[in-house]
C-alpha cells in the first residue's frame, strides 16, 4: 500500500502500531487461558475490530499499515464518508457497523458495498426484514459481486434502558427469523455491550449470560456451536471476554487513544 501519510505523521502515529501489536499479544495470551470447554465451543481465532469513531483517516491508515483490517464505526454517515475516502487505497478493509441502526439509514449504509463486512446490531424482526429487503435488491442489481450480508443479533444483557438490543428472552426467536426468513442475510453470532464495571471480582455477568444464550440458541436451533460467534469485550475488558469465549472484540481507545467528541 502506498501510504498517503506525510513522513512526520508516520512517526507521530507509531504508537498506534505498537498498541495493536501489544493487543494482539494479549489476545493470544487470553486464548491460551481459556478453559477446555470454552476452547471446544469457541475455536482458536479472535477477530480484533479497531473502533475508529471520531478518529481521522491518518489513524486508520496507520492501523491498516500495521496489518489491521477490521474497523468499527457507530454512525452511518461517518462510516460511509470514511469508506468512500479509503476504498481506493485500502482494498481489503472491512467495516463493522456497531451502532444503533435506523431503518431509514439502511440504504446509505449499504452504499458502502463490498467493504461493509458485518452489521453487529440487529435487534428486531422489523430491522432484519428491512435490511434483508434492501440487500436483496442490491444483490439483484449487481449479481455476482455481493453475497449475503453477515449480521449479529445485539442483546441487551444488562437490561439497562440506555442500551439497545433485544431482550435475552426474545433473542432465539429473532435468530430463527434471520436464518429462515432472511435469505440475503447470514447469521454470524451474538453481540452485547454490557455494563462497564469499574471493579469486578467475579466473571462479568453480561459475558456469562451471552455465553449461556449462545449455548441455548445452538441447542434450540440445532446450530454448530463453533460457528456461532460472540462479539463482546471492549478496551477495558477484552481479555476477560476472550477467556470466556468472545471471538470478536471491539477495541478503540486502547488502540487510538481517547476520543475527541468536540466536533461531533
Amino acid at each position: 500500500m502506498s501510504s498517503s501519510l506525510p513522513p512526520e505523521s508516520v512517526q507521530n502515529l507509531e504508537f498506534i502500531s505498537k498498541n495493536i501489536m501489544d493487543i494482539r499479544n494479549k489476545i493470544d495470551t487470553a486464548i491460551l487461558a481459556r478453559s477446555e470447554e470454552t476452547k471446544e465451543s469457541s475455536g482458536s481465532e479472535v477477530r480484533l475490530v479497531a473502533v475508529s469513531k471520531t478518529k481521522p483517516l491518518t489513524h486508520i491508515l496507520q492501523a491498516y499499515k500495521t496489518g489491521q483490517r477490521h474497523f468499527g464505526e457507530n454512525y452511518v454517515q461517518e462510516l460511509v464518508n470514511k469508506a468512500k475516502l479509503l476504498e481506493s487505497e485500502c482494498l481489503d478493509l472491512k467495516w463493522h457497523f456497531i451502532g444503533h441502526l435506523q431503518s431509514n439509514k439502511i440504504s446509505k449504509l449499504l452504499s458502502v458495498g463490498k467493504f461493509l463486512s458485518v452489521i453487529e446490531t440487529i435487534d428486531s424482526k422489523n430491522l432484519a426484514q428491512a435490511l434483508n429487503s434492501h440487500h436483496a435488491k442490491r444483490i439483484l442489481e449487481d449479481p455476482g459481486k455481493l453475497e449475503p450480508l453477515d449480521v449479529m443479533v445485539q442483546i441487551n444483557t444488562s437490561g439497562e434502558d440506555a442500551k439497545n438490543g433485544i431482550s435475552p428472552s426474545s433473542c432465539e426467536e429473532l435468530v430463527k427469523y434471520i436464518i429462515h426468513e432472511c435469505d440475503s442475510l447470514r447469521f454470524l453470532g451474538l453481540m452485547t455491550i454490557g455494563t462497564n464495571f469499574e471493579t469486578l471480582t467475579e466473571p462479568n455477568p453480561d459475558f456469562l449470560l451471552l455465553v449461556k444464550l449462545k449455548e441455548s440458541i445452538c441447542k434450540g436451533l440445532n446450530l454448530d456451536i463453533k460457528k456461532v460467534e460472540l462479539s463482546m469485550g471492549m478496551s477495558s475488558n477484552y481479555e476477560e471476554s476472550i477467556q470466556l469465549g468472545s471471538t470478536n472484540v471491539r477495541v478503540g481507545s486502547t488502540i487510538f487513544g481517547e476520543r475527541d467528541y468536540s466536533n461531533q
